[in-house]
């Protein structure tokens, strides 16, 4: 509502009074569509990147033709579907458009003669549109007919659906065509807008103006031969307008009745009492021309009011097949396929690939494609360790990629796909501050993952990459072990990618069931390390950050001695101490709590495993709250 009335607002204050193109108004329903915040759609780089130059999902993706088809793709790419009904029937459509290459050419031929359909219908509702434009809108709407009888007589319901609704708008055609000259110019002032034969006084009053040199020579010749004048002139002048001229020559055989009206050099210019009544007709039916054109164009606009909402639904439909053609030529360029989309909870990719990273590899260089799995019964969190370079936020960002494209009806750039329908995508990936609001790299960090935790459902898809990095590492890795653990205690069980560095957090699936570790491989040689960037079972124990930085260029000096530094750090701090330290402390405040030789503890654990939590309302947990605080208090007093 606040939205809306904003909207009506600024409309009200900048003058906006003809808005016959706003024909509704509505809420964007949350419960159709994936619900991404915008870290997300930042992390992502959907629309834009940090990083200049950088290729977004969208420029590799938007392989549509039309405004309408452009605008409607990024609308899809902001809010993919969550009703798996909606999201099969595009993939038809999309399956359809892959396998009949006749029909998908024809179809985008016919778009590339489609104009901007909603601007230029808007222009003619704020009546701002030129005649020209009107032209265009006519030409649009010609070029629709025959994807309409495509779209009509092919196999694909949808598409059948979507032909059956275009409107050919024959009588605005044709109206159009029978009003204005083809070659209409921009500006309505500068006349010939107005077709030939459409209004007889118009055609009249042309006729007149342009029979003007006919008129002209025949005057001149008449006048020569009166006068004996050879070399008479007539011509014209914003000042004076007509004149006729005469050299110094022949200026003794100018008739009396002749008015002088400029002396030059070399001639003089006079006027005659005929030339001004002619004069004064050319101009008058000039004048008469421009405002019955400008009179008869108002008038066609006017007419063509009628049409806003039916040319409004034919730029949505072809906005549609546009995006749709468009996912069928992204399929067939890129090897995509079709995903299974389906109610389960269940995420199973086989060679998935990054949509973006792929198309940015050197020629020859083929993606290495990998596969994940993911349920809410047995892996629910994967833990991927690895080294830096070798791929681990690729993996991360490009299964939420794949969810979100399937999801909007394209096919997907994996050799199978089955998801289980998505409703929200969480990421935390990659290292940014907002210094502007005095937040450190850190806050940010805290910030998107807190949004996270406080927002995560049963269908969600959560995707963390190092988290904790922006601390100390015993914060670090407290902080990244305690998210992983909510997790996975989290009655949703959502399901959920985290990619670390830290190797300790491998410990956490000898607790915890439903946690497997995962780790993206290397190949060590003598100097040298390889990245294979496939992501194998296992955890990983090295991150050969020194090897990156060898990779960067830093001095030999500086790596040798980080070498020595990593050593002696090794020797003293060891990955086992730390991990057993949070193990036992998990095993400390269980001890203490139920372990201890006391009946009334004892008690309040029965009573707690005896509920059923999920029968349980809010307000019978509260009593179960208040009485078991009661029993605490009395033995307190006691």
């Amino acid at each position: 509502m606040i939205a809306s009335g904003s909207i009506l607002h600024y409309l009200g204050e900048t003058q906006h009074h003809k808005l016959q193109h706003i024909t509704s108004i509505s809420r964007i329903a949350e419960d159709d569509y994936v619900w991404m915040d915008r870290f997300t759609i930042r992390n992502l780089e959907l629309y834009n990147s940090t990083n200049n130059n950088a290729v977004t999902l969208l420029n590799v993706i938007d392989k549509t033709i039309s405004p309408m088809g452009g605008r409607l793709l990024k609308r899809w790419l902001a809010l993919p579907l969550k009703s798996v009904a909606k999201i099969k029937l595009r993939h038809e459509v999309v399956h359809f458009l892959t396998s009949e290459d006749a029909t998908l050419l024809s179809i985008q031929n016919h778009i590339k003669g489609i104009g901007d359909l909603e601007r230029l219908i808007s222009k003619v509702a704020t009546t701002k549109v030129n005649p020209r434009e009107v032209i265009q809108l006519k030409n649009s709407l010609e070029a629709i007919v025959p994807i309409k009888t495509l779209a009509s007589d092919c196999d694909n319901d949808s598409l059948k659906i979507i032909g059956d609704t275009l409107q050919s708008c024959n009588v605005l055609r044709a109206k159009i065509k029978e009003t204005l000259n083809e070659e209409a110019p921009v500006n309505v002032l500068k006349g010939n807008s107005i077709a030939e034969g459409f209004s007889k006084e118009l055609d009249e009053l042309r006729a007149l103006s342009t029979s003007g040199k006919d008129y002209l020579n025949g005057m001149l010749e008449r006048e020569s031969e009166r006068t004996g004048i050879t070399s008479l002139k007539i011509a014209s002048n914003n000042v004076f307008g007509y004149y006729i001229e005469v050299r110094n020559t022949h200026k003794d055989k100018v008739p009396e009745e002749w008015i002088r009206k400029q002396t030059l050099v070399n001639a003089e210019r006079y006027i005659t009492e005929e030339l001004k009544e002619y004069e004064a007709k050319i101009l008058g039916a000039e004048d008469k021309i421009q405002a019955i054109e400008q009179k008869l164009f108002a008038e066609l606009v006017s007419w063509m009011n009628q049409y806003i909402k039916a040319v409004q639904q034919n730029a949505y439909l072809i906005g549609q097949i546009d995006c749709l053609c468009g996912f069928a030529q992204l399929a067939k360029d890129n090897n995509y396929v079709y995903p299974v989309i389906d109610e389960s909870h269940d995420l199973e990719i086989k060679e998935g690939r990054h949509p973006v990273i792929e198309k940015q590899l050197p020629i020859g260089e083929d993606y290495i494609a990998n596969d994940v799995f993911l349920d809410r019964t047995t892996q629910q969190l994967i833990m991927i360790t690895g080294p830096n370079m070798s791929g681990k936020s690729a993996i991360l960002r490009q299964t939420a990629l794949i969810v979100l494209l399937a999801q909007m009806g394209s096919f997907v750039p994996a050799k199978e796909a089955r998801i289980g329908l998505v409703d929200k995508i969480f990421t935390r990936v990659g290292a940014s501050d907002n210094i502007s609001m005095g937040e450190s790299t850190f806050m940010v960090e805290m910030n998107e993952t807190a949004s996270i935790l406080n927002n995560i459902s049963e269908r969600s898809l959560v995707l963390l990459d190092e988290i904790g990095r922006g601390t100390s590492t015993y914060d670090g890795i407290s902080i990244a072990w305690a998210i992983s653990e909510y997790l996975h205690e989290h009655p949703a069980k959502p399901k959920t990618l985290f990619a670390t560095h830290y190797h300790e957090l491998n410990e956490m699936t000898e607790t915890f069931g439903r946690i497997k570790n995962f780790n993206v491989s290397v190949k060590e040689l003598k100097d040298n390390v390889l990245f294979l960037r496939k992501l194998v079972e296992g955890g990983s124990a090295h991150s050969f950050g020194i090897h990156v930085a060898k990779m960067a260029g830093m001095p030999q000096q500086v790596l040798r001695r980080a070498n020595k530094i990593l050593e002696k750090l090794e020797k003293s701090h060891s990955s086992e101490e730390l991990t057993n330290k949070v193990k036992s402390m998990q095993d400390d405040m269980q001890l203490s709590f139920f372990n201890l030789d006391d009946p009334l503890l004892e008690n309040i654990k029965e009573e707690i495993l005896d509920i059923d939590i999920d029968t349980l309302t809010p307000v019978e947990a509260l009593m179960k709250l208040n009485e078991i605080k009661r029993m605490l208090l009395k033995k307190k007093q006691g």
